[in-house]
Order: structure tokens, then sequence, then C-alpha cells
């Protein structure tokens, strides 16, 4: 069995790993430049800057003074060295614990920044130091401090987990439902034109496949199939036109030829009738299946009278030739269809009947459903579909023309019917042909149930 592979691989599947193979590597691209973007070495943490701050006070000259808030007391205590320089717009400033000379002739002129970080060269790092500008109670104070260091690639996975971690997963996710939804979105109208390919059959020819959403790359396999069932219907146009064509020629021979057989003296030639009737019957079903595209007089009908009326015009014949038909009905319903199509079903079904081996045929109508049961020896199980295919007969030396099922069962389908074949409990066979009811409704309108 092939097996056919899918686009969700190349469309879905492969798009998404690309897409999230490249997000892997930007990550741990960005991330690389970012802790390679320094030397390396420890910087002083910015987080020490609010906390002086919020211990800077003003007092009642104008003057800055520090307080010795506990938050204050804590970085002092664990970083030696502790230092730091608050000043505020108007130059006023304040400094606690040993500030580097390096750093004194920044005296009055903090205002002037507002951030930066520094760091010297070597260990032990005594002036790395860190510039904010904080806003306080007090006013803007530009802070410039050394306390604990901290290293810069614990910053940037820090700033990687807060910011990039999370437009990663986003972008994955949104790859994950945006991707698939339009590739099934370009794809819709693939599946659109392969539902409007299910409905196209011998029934319902002159069909071609929409063009109008169907993606560009499609385009040309549309129309490739679109001019495909434009031959299929001309050659099924042609091939009507000389069945019908061939039927009605061999009419007039045929009527010749038998009345040629009628009139002779000898029995030898007249014993040639039944053929000559065999070849009669053959024209008319192939007629009858070029009507069946040309001539549809639908109509409302009473199921159990027409059946009634088949069965009355054969009866004579079947008694005539030793056989006895039987006919009940049960709650006919009133259906929909041509009625001289289904009195050819009818009379077909009980040809067929004698045909195989019946003595005695009974015709029920049950509703919308009539069934043909013969007291024949049946039809074995497999051949019970085979039988409707045309010229197919299950003796070789049968009688019959192989059409008679084959038209039934065209017949059938057109009304909107089916037709199947089962077994008799008693022995033989019973052929079933369920039509669609009629309904009518409170104008008294009939419409197909």
């Amino acid at each position: 069995m092939t097996r056919h592979r899918s686009l969700k691989r190349p469309l879905i599947v492969y798009p998404l790993l690309f897409h999230f193979g490249t997000l892997v590597a930007s990550f741990a691209v960005l991330l690389a430049v970012a802790l390679r973007v320094d030397s390396g070495g420890p910087y002083t943490d910015e987080q020490i800057t609010p906390v002086i701050a919020r211990a800077v006070a003003r007092k009642t000259d104008g003057n800055l003074t520090i307080r010795m808030t506990p938050e204050l007391v804590e970085l002092r205590n664990e970083t030696s060295g502790f230092w730091f320089v608050a000043e505020d717009d108007e130059g006023r400033s304040v400094s606690f614990g040993p500030v580097p000379a390096a750093y004194r002739s920044l005296s009055n002129h903090l205002s002037d920044l507002s951030y930066a970080q520094l760091r010297d060269r070597r260990a032990p790092y005594n002036l790395a130091a860190v510039v904010r500008r904080e806003v306080t109670p007090i006013g803007p104070l530009t802070v410039l401090g050394h306390g604990k260091l901290t290293e810069l690639s614990f910053i940037v996975i820090m700033a990687s987990n807060v910011v990039l971690l999370p437009t990663f997963l986003l972008l994955v996710l949104t790859s994950l439902i945006v991707t698939p939804w339009i590739v099934r979105r370009s794809l819709a109208g693939v599946s659109r034109i392969a539902q409007e390919a299910e409905q196209i059959d011998t029934d319902r020819r002159g069909r071609r496949l929409s063009e109008t959403h169907v993606p560009q790359e499609i385009v040309p396999l549309v129309r490739a199939v679109n001019e495909a069932l434009r031959r299929l219907d001309d050659g099924y146009e042609r091939q009507r036109r000389f069945i019908a064509s061939a039927a009605h020629e061999l009419r007039t021979p045929i009527a010749i030829l038998r009345a040629k057989v009628d009139a002779a003296s000898d029995a030898a030639t007249r014993n040639l009738g039944k053929d000559v009737q065999r070849l009669a019957t053959l024209a008319e079903q192939l007629l009858d299946l070029e009507r069946l595209d040309t001539e549809r007089n639908d109509e409302e009908l009473d199921l159990a009278a027409l059946v009634r009326r088949v069965v009355a015009d054969l009866a004579p014949l079947l008694i005539a030739s030793g056989r006895t038909v039987e006919f009940q009905a049960d709650g006919g319903q009133r259906s929909r269809g041509d009625g001289a199509a289904l009195e050819r079903v009818v009379t077909n079904l009980i040809q067929n009947a004698i045909e195989h081996g019946g003595e005695h045929v009974s015709v029920r109508v049950t509703g919308a459903t009539v069934e043909v049961e013969d007291n024949g020896p049946g039809i074995p199980a497999e051949e019970r579909e085979r039988v409707f295919e045309p010229f197919h007969r299950l003796r070789p030396r049968s009688t019959g023309s192989g059409l008679g099922l084959n038209l039934v069962q065209q017949v059938v389908k057109r009304h909107g019917g089916r037709v199947t074949i089962v077994a008799a409990e008693g022995g033989g066979t019973i052929a079933r042909v369920e039509l669609a009811a009629c309904k009518v409704n409170a104008e008294g309108v009939a419409g197909k149930l």
C-alpha cells in the first residue's frame, strides 16, 4: 500500500523547527555579546543608590545630612571600604566613608551627571563606583558611590531571564499557533475543491472544480483536472449518441426480422422468435438507458397503483407460461418520479425473477418500498452486487440481455433511491427497491422526504 506524504511536515513542522533553531541561536548570540561587551570584572551594584538617596536628609539651613537607616547600616556592614557622595542641584553635597582622591574633583559637579558605571582595571577594584540620579522627597540627588560588587554575567543573565526569555517563549508560542493557522487557511481552497470533486459522478456530469479560492500553485492542477473532466464528458456524450443511434437503427431490421419469423411456415424458423425477441428487448433497453439522460417527466405517483398496473399487465403472460404472480400492498405511500421509468423497473424485476427459475413471484409494496420475491434457486452472496453490472449474467447461456438490472439500478439511483438484492427466508431472491416518499404540506404541495 502506497504511503502518501503529508504536507504538514514541509509546510508546518520544518518551518517551526527552523524558527526555533533561529530563535535559540539568536538568543545565544545576544547573550554571548552581552557577556563580552566588557573586558570582564565586577561592577558596583546599582541597587545601592536608592538606599543612599533615602538616607540623605536636609537640615533646616538647607544643607544635606545623613541618617543611618537600617538599609544604610546593612550596606556598610556587608561592604568594606563603603563610601558615597550625594549632591543636590544647588551644589550642596554630603559624603560618607573614605572617598578616593580620584573622585574628589567631581565635587560640586555631580549634578551635571545622571548615569555612569566606573571601574578600575585591577583588583581589588576599590575605585569601582556607580553614578545615578535619584528623585527623593528633598529633591533630586546625584549619588556617586562604591558598594558591594557584582559580575556583569550575573546582571546579563538576570536581564535575559526577565526580558529575553519571556520574549523567546512568546515567539515560540506565536509560531506554534500562528504558523499552523496560516497554513490551514492557505490550504482551505484545496479542501474545498476536494469536496467538489467528491460530488462528481456519472449522474452529475458537466461539473467543474472552482478556481476561486485555490492557491496559485494549485491552479494548474485544477485546470488540468477540469480539462480532463471536459474530455470525459465529451467522450461520454459521443458514446451515448452512438448507443442511441445504434439502438434506433436496430429497431427497423429487428421488426422486419420478427415479422418474417412469425410468418415463416417451418417450425425451425419460428423457433428463432425467442432470439429475435431478445434482440428487440436489448435494443429497447439501450434506448431506455439513453432516455434516462434526455427524457425525465417527474410527477406525483401512487406507487401501489403503479405496481398493481404492471402486475396486471404481466399476469396473463406469466399464467400462460405456467407461473403464478401475487400482489400485496400495505400502506403504500405517494412518491415522486418518472412513472414510465418506474414501470420499466418493476417490469424488469419481475422478468428477471421469472428468468432465474422462479415459478411463483410475489410483489409487495410497503410505504415507498417495492419488493419482488421469487422462489428460484437464489443468487449467491458474492454475485449480488455484480448482477447490476452491464451484460453480467449468472449463467453463460442465460436468455436475458444482461442490461435489465443495470437499467433498474440507474433509474432507481436517479430517483434518489437504492436497489438491493437479499436472500429470501425460504430460498429464492428478494429484489428490494427503496424510493423517497412524498410529504404533502399544508398547501397540498408534494415534496420529497
